[in-house]
Formats: structure tokens, sequence, C-alpha cells
């Protein structure tokens, strides 16, 4: 990416704030991860606004937007918070994966164009000028621009990542492109993307009718793959469950709005109390 990329700004601006501050990171983080009591999936939903919520609250030149579900259909892009840098005014897409530690999607190929491109080349592609065509052309036009923030989580472990994935690095240390049949637990076949020592980087799976959205595009791996990604947390840090916004949670659901916004001022107060402490003015 360029120097001047406005979501490579942002996640250093962010990975700077996390260094300085990591108490709110880690609360937040805590919080999202505590979701998953409730259901497997609502931590993925929740991390949309959550993520939204905190940048609003702690990172004082930039503002963030929560698309929602309702303009699902109408994006062109797979982004979930649109953030804006309110100094530079540059505005971009910005999509959430809350995943387990391994697989990652990093893109659903929305428009199914990269493994049809690649199924135009023979079975495995070497050399740095074929590589570089397949990069340049069309059909991988979206592969330095996909704005993809991971909160990387291992539940056992309960431990969590930030981990970005750096495409420039990907698409220099790409030496080889290796189509690899299904087997192996696979219905379909894949490309894989392997650096020069051999290690995994990333792969492109499948995008035909018969591939579901959620299976098909552009995917790594934060365990395979993990010397292609920049932590903004600086490594892993512990998280812990917050069973008190469990039952704020469960209690909410039954009562009314009057109690919400009782509720809210407390909590608004609590933020105003968490920057004061870590020295965040905004």
């Amino acid at each position: 990416m360029e120097q001047n990329d406005p979501y490579k700004d942002f996640t250093s601006r962010l990975k700077l704030l996390v260094s300085k501050y990591p108490v709110i990171i880690t609360t937040t983080l805590s919080n999202i991860f505590t979701m998953r009591l409730i259901g497997n999936k609502t931590h993925g939903d929740l991390a949309e606004i959550a993520i939204a919520e905190f940048i609003n609250q702690y990172m004082y030149d930039f503002h963030s937007i929560h698309v929602g579900k309702d303009l699902y259909r109408a994006k062109s892009r797979e982004e979930d918070i649109t953030i804006i840098n309110e100094v530079t005014k540059a505005e971009f897409p910005v999509s959430l994966k809350a995943y387990g530690d391994g697989p990652l999607q990093l893109s659903t190929d929305k428009y199914m164009r990269m493994f049809p491109r690649l199924e135009k080349e023979s079975a495995e592609v070497t050399g740095k000028e074929n590589i570089a065509k397949i990069f340049n052309d069309p059909a991988f036009e979206e592969f330095s621009h996909i704005n993809v923030l991971p909160l990387i989580y291992n539940e056992k472990k309960q431990r969590c990542n930030i981990l970005v994935f750096d495409y420039e690095r990907a698409k220099r240390q790409t030496a080889r492109i290796v189509r690899e049949n299904e087997g192996k637990g696979r219905t379909h076949p894949v490309y894989r993307f392997y650096d020069g020592d051999d290690k995994y980087i990333c792969e492109v799976r499948y995008g035909g009718a018969s591939a579901n959205a959620l299976q098909r595009g552009l995917w790594t791996n934060t365990k395979n793959g993990l010397k292609y990604f920049d932590s903004v947390t600086n490594g892993w840090i512990d998280y812990s469950h917050n069973k008190i916004l469990v039952q704020l949670f469960s209690h909410a659901l039954v009562s009314s709005s009057a109690g919400h916004e009782s509720a809210l001022e407390k909590i608004k107060e609590d933020i105003v109390r968490l920057k004061q402490i870590a020295g965040i003015r905004k």
C-alpha cells in the first residue's frame, strides 16, 4: 500500500493508541468476546458497533459510522463501518471480522473474478513477471484495497489479537501459485500462494455457482500465514469475560426505554472516567 493510504494511516494510529492506553482496548475486546457467552455469532455483529463506538470515543481525529444490516444489499463493497479522517477528510470502508485463530476470509470476491482468472493459468505459476501479471489483472484489482480489521481470538487460552493482513508484503513475497484439487476435506479446488521459503501466504477458493459465499473468495490463515500480518495490539493480549455485561443485556431486554436512558447516562459517565484515567482528551 502507498504511504498515504487512509486505512494504513488509521491502523497505524490505532496501533499507537493501543500501545499508549492498553486498558481501553483490553476492556473493549473483553466485552466483545463476552458476547460469545450469549451466542456463537453474537460477538461478530456486536463487534461492528463496538469498534465504531471505540473509534468515536477514543480516536480524536477519526469518526466512524456503522453501515448496518439494512444497507447490506446496497453495499458495493464488503464494509461494516465507514471511517472518516477528520483531519484529511478521507473516507474509507472497513470490514470487521471476529474469527478464531486459524482460517480467515479476507474477501468473498463478490463478483467471482479471482478464481476464474487463475483458471486461465497452468496448475503452477512461478516467475516474478507471471505472478505480477496476475496481481496487475483487473480481477485482482481489489487485492490491495480490502480494508479488513480482524479481531482474532483463542477461546481456550482467552487471548485475542487484532491482526491486519499486509497485502503489499504478500504480493512482493509470492513466489508460487499452486492449484490444489479436491481432497483433504475440500469439496472444491483452491489456488494457494507461497513465498520463496515455501511458506503459506493466502489462497483463492472456488467461486462457482455451487460455492457458498461464506466459503469462496480470498482467504488466509492467522496461524500458517502469521508472518504476513501486522499486530495492531503488539501481540496477543489476555481478555476476561464480563459476566456483569451479560446480566446488563438480559435485564435491558425486559426493561423500558426509561431504564435504558438512565443506564446509558451512567455508562457515559464511566467512559469519561476511563478517558480521565488514561489521559485521553476528546
